[in-house]
């Protein structure tokens, strides 16, 4: 799921003639993996670089408890890096109901600040079955109005099943990797639901995700990396990393006819709300 911030960097007086300093980007990533086995050579070089490339935030989802808890310790590393906890649809075949007790207790973590990623995924022959996951689900989005979290929501090839979930438990959060139509997104912002778009959004075939990014109320618009996975044209099929976000928001802006620093100030401000930062 990345955001970014624009600060216009003031420039001391200086003697006629001095070149003036450009505005500095200050890219907020709302979805990035660095929990990853892809990271596991260079992860916190990797991170530790993040600030001087302008990524300013990173934001962590969990998939399962371990991922959960190394988002968590990660987060601790790096005052850049918040963390979400959860258990992923794919990862969900062993799911206990004292599995909650867990997440409960890592969400009590300062730096955590969102129950994800958590939702559905009929994609994939092998994944846990459909009702399971719904279950699963449903118990987390539980937990999040419990602990008045928002919810970070993987949502792919179970549109209407999500969106019935959603309906009923009315949770605040984000719609990550967002695949759905123009007409589903404008139902979720009314619902006061975020969307996040990210590299797959660049790519060629991605005309659902297109109309959707270039409709999407502005107070409800993020972007974001899903780093390692799916970096953006021109860079797909390189490992990603969230100081490619770049790529994402520059993209957003020419289908809204905005400037990217627009897309990058207002994504920013949008995540920092939904996520208390």
């Amino acid at each position: 799921m990345i955001v970014a911030e624009t600060e216009a960097a003031q420039a001391a007086p200086g003697p006629e003639g001095a070149e003036k300093e450009e505005p500095v980007m200050r890219l907020f990533d709302t979805h990035a993996h660095y929990d990853s086995g892809a990271f596991n050579s260079d992860r916190l070089e990797t991170l530790a670089a993040m600030p001087e490339q302008g990524v300013e935030l990173i934001l962590n989802p969990g998939c399962d408890l371990e991922s959960s808890r190394t988002a968590i310790a990660l987060a601790e590393e790096f005052p850049f890096v918040y963390a979400a906890v959860g258990v992923h649809p794919s990862d969900c075949g062993a799911w206990e109901d004292s599995w909650l007790e867990q997440l409960r207790a890592l969400a009590a973590h300062p730096k955590v600040r969102a129950i994800g990623e958590i939702g559905l995924d009929y994609y994939w022959k092998d994944n846990p079955p459909r009702e399971l996951q719904q279950k699963v689900l449903a118990r987390q989005l539980e937990l999040a109005a419990e602990l008045d979290l928002p919810v970070i929501v993987h949502d792919r090839e179970a549109h209407a099943d999500t969106y019935a979930l959603l309906k009923k438990y009315r949770p605040k959060g984000v719609l990550h990797c967002f695949s759905g139509s123009a007409e589903d997104a404008a139902w979720l912002t009314a619902q006061g639901l975020y969307i996040g778009f990210g590299g797959a959004a660049t790519f060629k075939g991605a005309k659902r995700a297109v109309k959707a990014a270039a409709i999407v109320p502005p107070d409800k618009l993020l972007v974001e990396t899903d780093c390692p996975y799916m970096a953006p044209e021109p860079v797909r099929g390189t490992r990603c990393d969230s100081s490619l976000i770049r790529y994402v928001g520059e993209y957003i802006a020419q289908l809204r006819g905005i400037s990217a620093e627009e897309v990058f100030r207002t994504t920013a401000e949008n995540a920092r709300r939904v996520y208390g930062l």
